[in-house]
């Protein structure tokens, strides 16, 4: 569940947040299924994904639009949104760190 701290981690808020904090704030807010916030959060966690540092959610939902957003199983191993993928653009203990997001 995305906290307050989250949310300040990821407007920026947080001075001392690491990047590793970034992400792990936008994994849990993928997990949390918070699609249908303000357009800047989607963006966001677009963005990461794309970029290998985040995964698809555990779950399927619906962005504010009513979409749906696929689960990190509905995808092909290794394409964008796959926990292969992360490991592909980031490694490893990357991937398994927001596993535990």
């Amino acid at each position: 569940m995305i906290t307050l701290h989250d949310i300040e981690t990821i407007e920026g808020l947080d001075d001392e947040a690491t990047e590793e904090d970034y992400y792990f704030a936008i994994q849990k807010a993928i997990n949390g299924g918070a699609w249908s916030m303000q357009g800047s959060y989607g963006r966001a966690m677009m963005d990461a994904i794309t970029s290998g540092h985040c995964m698809l959610g555990r779950d399927q939902c619906r962005d504010y639009y009513g979409n749906t957003i696929p689960s990190r199983d509905d995808v092909q191993q290794g394409t964008k949104g796959s926990y292969e993928y992360v490991i592909k653009h980031n490694g490893l203990e990357w991937a398994d760190t927001m596993l535990e997001a």
